[in-house]
């Protein structure tokens, strides 16, 4: 293999780790906070929970059940986000977190490479030093100078050669852990995903049921029994004595009973008197007092 292949080489396996660390970083680095911020969602929802606890205690009995039944149902929801916090962290975070040593491993298999190229080089140029020396006179040059020179270049090319065949090997069994850690690391993050979504679709289904279910006219004639003064104040309201007045409207109509009472003890004495008187007088004379009673009648 020549010095240009092997360079080119070299430039696509640097590009190789460069282009992971870069961006298995960025992805490492956005979906760790996509975790603290579903993280902090959860704290959220359960501050909003307490409160919607706190509040329903303040109510009636059916929004009472009613708000503290939804508040359970978000609840579950909560716990699933916190399954779904850890499961990122451990499947996702996790593996992209190990990049980042992992890419510096590798920077170093590199630049072990081009230490041992380098000295390859340069044992090279030592080579061509020594044959310069003095091209006419071949003789002249130091014959144990030239093999020193050459068994050198001969041994920094065996080490080149069997270094260039270790980094091959490090770097595409890193492009294969590569390759099938992106694909589980993103099917795991759409599977956490996935998992969470349907779950909190079941619960959330509930929860709106709860809302639903609710029996706002029932709670209402229980606030309404509450807040209706006249209806308390008739309940509540004793039997009143009469009043100075009542007292007088009573005493009036007691002594007009008394004064109808005494007209109807003397009527009676008149009817038994004119009784008696018709029985000592003539039919005549009844006859002409039945008259004059009924002119006064």
């Amino acid at each position: 293999m020549n010095s240009l292949s092997r360079d080119a080489q070299v430039k696509i396996m640097e590009g190789t780790v460069a282009n992971a660390e870069k961006y298995l970083g960025q992805f490492c680095m956005l979906l760790a906070s996509y975790t603290r911020k579903t993280a902090r969602l959860r704290d959220k929802v359960d501050l909003l929970i307490r409160h919607i606890m706190d509040f329903a205690n303040t109510e009636n009995p059916e929004m009472r059940s009613c708000l503290k039944d939804f508040g359970e149902e978000l609840s579950k929801v909560q716990d699933y986000r916190q399954a779904q916090v850890e499961r990122l962290d451990v499947k996702v975070i996790g593996p992209l977190k190990a990049y980042g040593p992992m890419t510096k491993s590798k920077r170093t298999d590199i630049k072990k490479f081009n230490s041992v190229r380098n000295r390859e080089m340069k044992e090279l140029e030592v080579l061509q030093k020594v044959k310069q020396r003095n091209p006419s006179d071949r003789q002249g040059i130091s014959l144990s100078a030239l093999v020193e020179a050459e068994a050198n270049v001969q041994k920094a090319s065996v080490d080149v050669n069997h270094t260039t065949h270790q980094l091959e090997e490090i770097i595409f069994k890193f492009q294969k852990e590569k390759l099938k850690d992106l694909k589980n690391i993103f099917s795991n993050f759409v599977t956490i995903e996935m998992t969470f979504h349907a779950k909190a679709l079941e619960v959330y289904t509930n929860a709106f049921q709860c809302l639903q279910d609710f029996d706002e006219g029932k709670d209402l004639e229980a606030f309404r029994s509450k807040i209706c003064i006249s209806d308390l104040e008739n309940n509540a309201r004793p039997v009143q004595t009469h009043g100075p007045l009542d007292t007088q409207r009573s005493m009036r109509r007691q002594g007009q009973v008394s004064e109808d009472e005494q007209d109807e003890e003397e009527d009676e004495e008149e009817e038994e008197e004119e009784v008696e008187e018709l029985q000592e007088v003539s039919d005549e004379d009844y006859n002409q007092y039945s008259k004059i009673k009924k002119i006064d009648i």
